[in-house]
């Protein structure tokens, strides 16, 4: 069984595959680095507390290390944050899919009001009054003028600038067969072949960009969260989420959509079980938004030491 597409070159994300880019919105140094000093500013934030940085932490793996992130006024958000390492790789971003560009993706925290909550016109005065960003967005933009799709396209450029770094599993797919130890690479062999994860997860960015149900949904529940589901009203979606890229996966805990999984080894135990699988009470028989267990998701049967060696392969990534 081949490692498919990293196998093709040096497995690096940038020359693995290519990042999406919006029409208009090439890569270009002057407007990445916009994009980054505008990802740190809590100025685009409505209490002028909160930036892009703080929820997406390049010392977390790009996420936050918390189970899910707290926003403006402190209020607890619904999903965990994310990694946006590699998202210029996507072909959906959010746990949902709802945006299917950076430069959409980027101005929904901006204006959620259990995130940033700000207002557009508020931003775009403090960013104007600023002598150096208006040298700035006119150096990246080749034009005076600072506006919303700038700001949008600057944050999405700067995003797409994102991969990880250089690492032992790069090492090892240039050749070096020495950069993964023995347990490493049964751990990537069962990877490959008996845990089944490259159903899932494959390819440079190490995820199919499709969307699962994990059984982690709470129909019903308090902690319900339908996923897909509420983006495109299909009952078929009901309870899917992303599946993420795993490279950097060890760096981007808590783990799944609700970050309610604090170590890697529960993960994979979990997926070792074949997942949860909740069955429909008496009164939700029949109920077609019952989310329905994904068909790939099958009890694994393997050894502890087989699970601790797939663990180990996965904080190479």
């Amino acid at each position: 069984m081949r490692w498919p597409d990293c196998s093709r070159s040096s497995g690096r994300p940038a020359e693995a595959a290519s990042a999406s880019v919006a029409t208009g919105n090439p890569p270009d140094p002057a407007r990445i680095a916009l994009g980054k000093r505008l990802f740190e500013d809590p100025r685009l934030s409505g209490s002028g507390q909160i930036a892009c940085a703080n929820c997406h932490d390049s010392e977390l793996g790009w996420g936050d290390g918390r189970s899910v992130p707290f926003g403006h006024d402190r209020q607890r958000g619904r999903r965990n944050a994310p990694s946006v390492a590699m998202s210029g790789f996507a072909a959906h971003l959010f746990w949902d899919g709802r945006a299917s560009t950076l430069e959409q993706q980027v101005l929904h925290p901006l204006t959620d009001p259990r995130e940033m909550a700000a207002r557009p016109a508020a931003v775009l005065r403090a960013l104007r009054r600023d002598e150096s960003y208006r040298r700035q967005y006119a150096q990246a933009f080749g034009t005076p003028g600072i506006d919303l799709a700038r700001t949008a396209q600057a944050l999405a450029g700067f995003q797409r600038s994102l991969v990880p770094r250089f690492n032992r599993f790069d090492r090892f797919l240039e050749g070096n067969r020495g950069a993964l130890d023995d347990r490493q690479l049964w751990g990537l062999h069962l990877f490959r072949t008996r845990a089944r994860c490259m159903n899932c997860h494959s390819g440079a960015t190490l995820s199919d960009d499709g969307f699962h149900n994990l059984g982690l949904h709470f129909y019903g529940r308090k902690l319900q969260d339908l996923g897909r589901y509420e983006v495109t009203g299909d009952p078929a979606d009901s309870g899917k989420f992303k599946t993420p890229s795993l490279r950097n996966v060890a760096k981007t805990g808590p783990w799944m959509h609700n970050g309610r999984f604090a170590t890697l080894r529960g993960v994979v135990n979990l997926y070792n079980a074949g997942m949860p699988r909740p069955q429909p009470s008496p009164q939700q028989v029949g109920d077609p938004l019952f989310p329905q267990p994904d068909p790939l998701l099958h009890p694994l049967d393997l050894h502890r030491s087989e699970l601790e060696a797939i663990t180990a392969f996965l904080e190479t990534l």
